[in-house]
């Protein structure tokens, strides 16, 4: 069909017939397979027999779960096996030979040398796409070495413009695992679609690294044709002014004028002082970004002067980008949220909790939404698709291969 063509609606879940096996923890790879599971792809978590995903124990935030696990596992399945085991492995090898995905992030090396190497899957399974989600990538000298956010975040400069001038910080949350769960996601999804063409699966290679290292372009193209740093603004931004936070008669509120006309209908419309509009300092961007300072104070002298909601009105009606600080609890209660309907309700093994709808909307079916797996849940049913009967099953259990 053309991109031009009128398709109707049809209710069905995009990713409805889709098969995921994910041998997964912590964020990256959960975050990829949970968007999987939001387009309806049935996601078959592979979890250690007793532990479980670490990040089931991160902490106990949620009713007693991890509010990590909740985040990134519903709508998932959890069988615990024992890949060590001969048995374990070839329960887990038969259920790849149902699968049309197969997404792992376990440390390096580690899923070769339990026998589930992505070339060799991929041999048996041509149809296979085979995600590996790893630190620093398949090659070069740091590929061996464990990573966790905050060290991709150090390794890739990220932290270096993230922070106040004083302090550098990383991001308040993980920003290099979320970037290379979305890539992740989305190289399935591209995959997916080339073997509904051609017949053929893929193996894909997605690092924290890279994924991060993308999402640096403009500070990194600063420095190797401007030879400048990007400095940490804090909540301003090196390139643009005004863009910061300024003070309210009851608060503060943030301001981004990102051109000039922008600056123009701000100091005209909303601060009613024309004059300043053809400020020999504050005409162009550049001239204002060089008399940052004398911007920034110009701007506080008039935000000072109204209450954070008139000015918010004002700065909407005359379309200048500005937003409220908020803090989680301001998030939570965000008219945005309540006003388009976007809570649900989720079931876990320690009752219902909230949990807001993906961010991906279909305007002809609502994304799935399902509960949060108990470590091991699944166990049972899967293997019973797999044919294995009932007494066998236990004695699985009882030999610790499964759980």
């Amino acid at each position: 069909m053309n991109a031009g063509a009128q398709a109707e609606d049809t209710g069905e879940l995009p990713l409805e017939g889709v098969l995921v096996v994910a041998l997964e923890q912590a964020v990256a790879a959960p975050l990829a397979t949970r968007h999987l599971a939001d387009l309806g792809a049935r996601v078959i978590k592979i979890e250690r027999i007793g532990e479980g995903d670490f990040a089931r124990d991160y902490d106990g935030a949620v009713n007693g779960l991890a509010s990590h696990f909740v985040w990134l596992n519903r709508s998932k399945e959890s069988v615990c096996v024992d890949l060590k085991s001969a048995e374990g492995l070839a329960l887990v090898r038969s259920l790849l030979g149902k699968a049309d995905v197969f997404v792992q992030n376990a440390a390096p090396g580690a899923a070769g040398r339990l026998g589930l190497d992505s070339a060799e899957l991929r041999a048996e399974h041509p149809g296979l796409v085979v995600v590996n989600i790893s630190g620093y990538g398949s090659h070069g000298p740091m590929r061996d070495r464990k990573a966790y956010d905050m060290l991709i975040q150090a390794e890739t400069g990220l932290i270096s413009v993230t922070g106040t001038p004083e302090t550098a910080t990383k991001t308040g949350v993980p920003s290099a695992d979320i970037a290379a769960g979305l890539y992740a996601c989305n190289s399935v999804l591209g995959a997916l679609f080339r073997r509904e063409r051609t017949g053929h699966g893929a193996t894909i290679d997605v690092s924290m690294f890279d994924a991060t290292v993308e999402w640096l372009g403009h500070p990194m193209y600063m420095r190797m044709y401007a030879e400048q740093q990007i400095p940490r603004m804090g909540l301003s931004h090196a390139s643009i002014a005004p863009y910061d936070a300024y003070p309210t008669k009851d608060g503060q509120i943030l301001i981004g004028v990102q051109n000039d006309r922008g600056w123009r209908r701000l100091v005209t419309e909303v601060f009613e002082h024309p004059e300043l509009a053809d400020d020999p300092r504050f005409q162009t961007n550049v001239l204002r970004v060089a008399h940052r300072a004398e911007c920034d104070s110009a701007v506080a002298d008039h935000t000072s002067t109204w209450s954070t909601e008139e000015l918010g009105q004002r700065l909407a009606e005359a379309g200048i980008p500005a937003a409220q600080l908020n803090d989680m609890a301001g998030l939570i209660d965000h008219p945005q949220l309540s006003s388009r309907d976007r809570w649900r309700e989720v079931s876990t093994s320690a009752g219902p909790i909230r949990a807001v709808l993906p961010p991906m909307t279909y305007r002809d079916v609502e994304l799935r939404m399902d509960e949060v797996p108990a470590l091991g849940q699944h166990t049972g049913s899967v293997l019973a698709e797999l044919g294995l009967p009932a007494d066998e099953v236990d004695e699985l259990r009882r030999r610790h291969v499964v759980q």
